[in-house]
């Protein structure tokens, strides 16, 4: 498969999860976070859907489009790992992650934090989707939208 095309079936499946989401996430309380604000396009989806919520971005800077950029109390800049810690315990209703690389190394390093800060900012029964797998016993598995291949992206509810 191409990279364009593996590129494209990511972004959708990562669309598909997202659209099938909204209902379990409005059944709990809390902020959304975007961790990997990228070009603003994941943000200005949410905020499509959540038009009501407190949407907090995470970048390591703003390289996002003006008008898929959150306002600057939502836009938290600086590494991803670190300043995500001053969330922890803010019962987040959904915690997004598209921060992989594609990178298998660089990846691996980011699995030694990632899914411990999100399991952090989720509150109880809020949802986890991220582009990389988030192996831990508070996570549990849901299952995917039809038409998304298992281990394009990954789907999860706090327990």
């Amino acid at each position: 498969m191409s990279r364009l095309d593996s590129f494209i079936r990511r972004l959708t499946a990562q669309r598909d999860i997202l659209n099938a989401i909204v209902e379990l996430v409005n059944g709990t309380e809390g902020p959304v976070l975007e961790f990997g604000l990228g070009n603003g396009r994941t943000y200005d989806h949410l905020r499509e859907h959540f038009p009501d919520r407190r949407i907090i971005a995470f970048d390591r800077d703003v390289r996002s489009y003006s008008s898929s950029t959150p306002p600057a109390e939502n836009m938290v800049t600086g590494d991803i790992r670190e300043s995500g810690q001053a969330f922890l315990g803010i019962g987040a209703a959904l915690a997004h992650a598209d921060i992989g690389t594609g990178h298998d190394d660089i990846d691996a390093v980011t699995l030694t934090w990632l899914p411990q800060l999100m399991v952090g900012v989720l509150a109880k029964n809020g949802i986890a989707v991220s582009g990389l797998p988030l192996d831990r016993p508070e996570l549990e598995p849901l299952e995917l939208p039809a038409g998304v291949k298992e281990g394009r992206y990954y789907l999860y509810r706090r327990k």
